[in-house]
């Protein structure tokens, strides 16, 4: 199975909104950097590659529904909206299972338990540091406090200079 089905899905169900469409983009394609560079095994990447492309998927709907898109928001209602999608394009029941578990969880910075939780936490931050012009402080203390892989650390650094 390709992934092209599910981002132009995403692309669809995100419609009007450049800025997330952007954003699923490109935390997609750090993802799957990181992921390759840190070698994951075939079904842990494909795992990896679909949770960033659907991670945000709440946000919609919490913006209609309560006005607001924050990230714990988006752990309660994005995982619902990932399965539905993902069962929708024929997507296996254990992957869909994983992945609603990561979309539920992409904000949650303890207990992370797998090469895939950890690559959307720094791919997605990555992206956000960038997007909101985050300072270097803060920067570099993310860098500190969430960075992990080796990949990931190296990207995070000359990215951002540190």
């Amino acid at each position: 199975m390709t992934l092209e089905p599910l981002i132009l899905k995403m692309i669809s169900y995100d419609h009007g909104c450049p800025g997330r469409i952007q954003h699923f983009l490109k935390v997609h394609s750090f993802a799957k950097t990181i992921a390759v560079s840190e070698h994951l095994d075939e079904k842990t990447l494909f795992i990896t590659e679909t949770a960033a492309i659907v991670h945000d998927i709440g946000i919609r709907l919490c913006l209609e529904k309560y006005g607001d898109g924050n990230g714990k928001l988006q752990e309660k209602e994005g995982p619902a909206l990932a399965e539905q999608m993902l069962s929708e394009l024929g997507f296996e029941k254990d992957v869909i299972e994983r992945v609603s578990f990561l979309v539920g969880h992409h904000h949650t910075y303890t207990g992370i338990d797998g090469l895939d939780y950890q690559i959307l936490v720094e791919a997605d931050f990555l992206v956000n540091l960038f997007e909101g012009n985050t300072d270097t402080a803060h920067i570099r203390a993310t860098y500190d406090n969430i960075f992990r892989t080796e990949t990931g650390k190296k990207i995070c650094r000359e990215m951002f200079g540190l």
